[in-house]
């Protein structure tokens, strides 16, 4: 077992520490809530920014701190579940003097400026962060409690899937959103009989335009997954008469599908109930300000659960991809210990591994109103790449079956490049971004 859950959470442990914060009395100067990728670069960075003083970090779960994004690369044996963990060595936290503790937040008091937990425990912050991430949505669809329907969330979930997930079990999977998408790949990697049905008229709908999502659709048909879209599942009942295949997925095109497991991939929600009455504001996600700080000015947010500064529009949205979390939790670190730094916003940004063919999307790939747009698709081959401009500044892109773009998109995007005699040459042939991004960055 990782060394530091072996650590139960004590004041009197802490005795030697107590003139730094008051630890035994259960009072510290910073408190994360989440221990995902944003909560573990949070502390890190609090203690890099503060060497004396008191943290603790705080998982709802009871595992070590590890990442979700890791948790496919489990499903397919690739990694142990300790290939999962965010940091490898078993004292790291304690030898960065950060207190580490599993528990549940049931409730924020930003007055008293405490914390209650679930065991009825409560623990005082000087400055507190929320980086209590996301958790997968159960639609409200008859028979979802069924034995064999799982998510794929934690890893809590993953093991129940290995146990499964054998070769040649009968799969269907709700859901092909990104999030669906990767677990679709490890289902398939696991060489069961797989059936994905989305709801969406393509696959990763929030993600990559019709042309592109359904040529995903019809790579992932031709590599022996079967894929419905515009289709949804009604109700899952019990299968009494096959011991193997215990679930009927029954769907709205009448089509009934035999299961030994149904994975549930349908969405998100930021973990947010928790704070209700407690000040901080919440839409989407938590609001935030360009240093994520709250409405409460001793608390702040960061990760999937905050509702940050957006590079692109300028406003204000939850982006769950890891490397916006570990973004906010450097700035948040920051300007909890005081150093006023603003954030930048963050870019969507999203690039998928779909059984050997990539996909990516950055910034405004929709485009906006009164821009202009180019594309060009290779159907036969998989390939495919739209560029979308306002005015002469390249604001977002989708690729499919080619990587060697991605990097120069994301910084002609970020950069606010004006692309001047660029921009026509790229309506002609858009494949010459990298002529471009050359040229423009020797100018």
């Amino acid at each position: 077992m990782f060394g530091l859950l072996k650590k139960v959470f004590a004041p009197s442990e802490n005795v030697e520490r107590s003139a730094l914060g008051n630890v035994q009395n259960g009072n510290y100067d910073y408190v994360v809530v989440g221990a995902g990728p944003a909560g573990v670069q949070t502390v890190e960075n609090l203690r890099a920014e503060d060497p004396t003083g008191t943290i603790l970090l705080i998982s709802g779960e009871a595992e070590p701190p590890y990442s979700r994004m890791a948790i496919p690369y489990y499903l397919i044996g690739k990694v142990e579940e300790d290939g999962t963990y965010l940091r490898k060595s078993d004292t790291h936290y304690d030898d960065l003097n950060i207190d580490y503790r599993q528990g549940l937040v049931k409730k924020v008091d930003s007055v008293a400026s405490s914390l209650k937990l679930a065991d009825g425990s409560s623990i005082h912050y000087g400055k507190l962060c929320l980086a209590t991430g996301a958790s997968p949505i159960k639609p409200p669809i008859p028979g979802l409690d069924n034995k064999g329907v799982h998510h794929c969330w934690t890893l809590e979930d993953a093991r129940k899937i290995i146990e499964l997930a054998h070769e040649g079990a009968h799969v269907v999977l709700m859901g092909a959103g990104f999030i669906g998408c990767i677990i679709l790949e490890a289902l398939a990697l696991r060489k069961v009989n797989l059936t994905v049905v989305e709801m969406g008229d393509r696959m990763v709908p929030r993600m990559l335009n019709p042309t592109c999502g359904n040529l995903v659709k019809d790579w992932c048909n031709s590599h022996g997954v079967s894929v419905h879209t515009s289709t949804k599942i009604t109700m899952v009942e019990p299968n009494k008469n096959d011991p193997e295949d215990t679930l009927l997925v029954d769907l709205d095109n009448g089509e009934q599908i035999p299961a030994h497991l149904l994975v549930v991939a349908a969405g998100v929600r930021s973990n947010v109930a928790f704070l209700e009455g407690s000040g901080v504001e919440v839409e989407e996600g938590i609001k935030v300000d360009a240093h994520l700080q709250t409405a409460v000015s001793n608390i702040y947010a960061a990760g999937d659960v905050a509702q940050g500064p957006d590079f692109s529009t300028g406003g204000w949205s939850v982006h769950a991809i890891q490397p916006t979390a570990a973004d906010h939790g450097r700035i948040a670190a920051k300007n909890m210990c005081g150093h006023e730094t603003p954030y930048q916003g963050s870019l969507v940004m999203n690039v998928l591994d779909t059984l050997g063919l990539i996909s990516a999307s950055f910034g405004l790939w929709e485009g906006v109103p009164g821009g202009d747009s180019v594309e060009r698709l290779d159907a036969e081959n998989y390939r495919y790449i739209r560029l979308e401009f306002d005015g002469d500044v390249l604001i977002g892109a989708q690729t499919l079956g080619r990587t060697d773009h991605v990097g120069v998109l994301r910084g002609l995007i970020q950069s606010r490049t004006e692309l001047g005699p660029w921009k026509e040459r790229l309506m002609a042939d858009p494949h010459r971004i990298m002529d471009a991004y050359v040229a423009l960055s020797q100018m």
